[in-house]
Formats: C-alpha cells, structure tokens, sequence
C-alpha cells in the first residue's frame, strides 16, 4: 500500500500522519506548539512526529511513503520552500520544504493550509463535483483557498485566496499583517478572546452571531468578486460555534449577495472536520506526484 506522509502547520498545533491514495487517514500524531521555542526547538518537534508516523508506515500498517505534502499556515513562498506564519513568530522565512526533504527522503510539496483543505473538500468533502468554490478556515488563523473553472488559484507567490486579510471592519482591530479591521483580526479565535475577554471555546450568543456575520461579510465580497455560489467552512472557532455561526453567516450572505449571478450563493460547514487538514495536506502531495510524473 502506498500512503502520502502528511503534514499540517497550524498556529497552535503540528500535525502529521499517512493517508492512502483514496484518501483515508491511517495514522496521526499531534504536538501543541509551545510559542516560547526557538525555530529550532519547534523543528525538532516536528521531525520527532514525521520519524515516527515514518516507522509507524512499515512496522504498523506494512505501506510505502511515497510521497510528503506540506499544508501550511501562511505567508507562504511557492512550494511552501520558506514559511512564516503569522501565529508562530519563530518561523520567518523558516526552509520548511528543504528540512523535510532531507528528513523523509521521498518527494516533498507543500502549499497554504486553507488552499490544502480546498482541496481536500472538492476531493473528498462537501465541494466534491463542484468547479468553483471557496473553502475557509476558520481557527487560530483564518484562511482561504479558492477553486475557479477546476483549478485551485495559486497567485504570483502561492499565497492566492487569503480571505482572513480581506477587510470586514474599517478602522477595526490592527491586524498581526499590518492591516487594520481583517477578518482574521475580527474573528479568529485569539481576536475573540482579545475582544471578549472569554476563550473562544466558551463564546456568548452574540460571540458566534457576530463571528458568523463578519464571515458572511467576508465570503460576500469573495462570491460577488469571482462568480461563486459555494463557500465551504472548517476551522475550530467555525466548527465549535455550530449552527449559530452558520446561520448568522448565511443570513449575511443573503443580504449582501444581490447581484444576479451571486444569489442563493451558500455557506456550508466542511465535511472533512478533524481530518481534513492532513488528507489536504496529502492531497498537496498527491497532486505534486502526479504533475512531476508527466
């Protein structure tokens, strides 16, 4: 059985594991970051998961490691060759491919994490059979991956897509980008708990409603921009927060999506929950495979 080495850089957590060509997920690990690590120190975590779920490939499941995919928190360069996400200050302009590369021994593609769980959901999740569409994240980040005509948008740097830097609240909250009012500094769960004093684990009424609606603000922007009428979210806060968040996004979307080709547009939760991250961290890597066979 030949199985993809998957990795997923989140902004509170690393996690690695193999997911098989039809796209089950056999095996993960998980390490909580500690932000006070060096870039170093936070490596060194990384390569004790992927040794690991590298034996656990042969002595556990008796697979072949074809291949390693990368999804990442972002900015990102191309092939995720240098990573810096914004919640983990210790990596700027850390080599993250190359230090893979060199560990793992197979091939090694990486991208954006919210462009990995886009794929993961027109593969196997609730976009799957739709050619155009949004998938979202929201988390500790929030993050997106647009898919137009088929084809996952790349961009001129790979970082395509960045929805959590759209603008939802003018002179609102600066964000950790530099901009001011981004629904990633509205909405994420640090800005919630910034802003409300609670964790986001433990949210008011108004909390979700608020969340749901500066998403549906967002996605608005998004559907009325590039034609869209699908908007797939995951992500902790979003996912945590439930039919609340989802209904009062919908409710947004509708009242701001009145252009002819953007109504009915829809907001759904992602079907992939917990495992999309890897399986679209493999689907990066899969997809690599493919193109460098040709």
């Amino acid at each position: 059985m030949d199985v993809a080495l998957a990795i997923d850089i989140g902004g509170t957590k690393l996690a690695v594991g193999l997911v098989t060509r039809a796209g089950d997920l056999i095996d993960r690990e998980m390490h909580r970051i500690d932000h006070r690590d060096t870039a170093d120190e936070l490596f060194d975590e990384l390569a004790r998961l992927v040794r690991s779920q590298l034996g656990r490939a042969t002595e556990r499941h008796g697979a072949q490691v074809r291949v390693c995919g990368i999804g990442s928190a972002g900015p990102i360069t191309t092939n995720a060759e240098l990573v810096s996400p914004l919640n983990v200050p210790a990596w700027r302009d850390f080599p993250l491919r190359s230090r893979i590369a060199d560990l793992a021994g197979v091939p090694v593609f990486g991208d954006g994490d919210a462009k990995a769980l886009a794929l993961a959901e027109g593969w196997l999740g609730a976009a799957k059979g739709v050619d155009n569409f949004i998938a979202m994240v929201v988390s500790t980040g929030v993050g997106g991956g647009i898919v137009l005509n088929g084809e996952l948008l790349e961009g001129a740097t790979g970082n395509a897509g960045h929805v959590g830097h759209i603008i939802v609240e003018p002179n609102g909250r600066r964000c950790a980008c530099g901009g001011r009012g981004c629904l990633e500094a509205e909405a994420s769960g640090p800005a919630i708990e910034a802003i409300t004093g609670r964790p986001p684990t433990e949210p008011t009424y108004e909390t979700m409603q608020r969340a749901g609606r500066l998403v549906g603000r967002g996605i608005a922007s998004v559907c009325n921009l590039l034609d869209l009428r699908l908007a797939v979210v995951g992500g902790s806060v979003a996912i945590g927060f439930g039919a609340t968040f989802f209904n009062a996004a919908q409710r947004t979307l509708d009242e701001l999506c009145g252009i002819e080709f953007a109504k009915g547009a829809r907001i759904v939760p992602a079907r992939l929950a917990d495992e999309g991250p890897l399986i679209g961290a493999a689907a990066v890597g899969w997809r690599g495979l493919n193109r460098s066979a040709r």
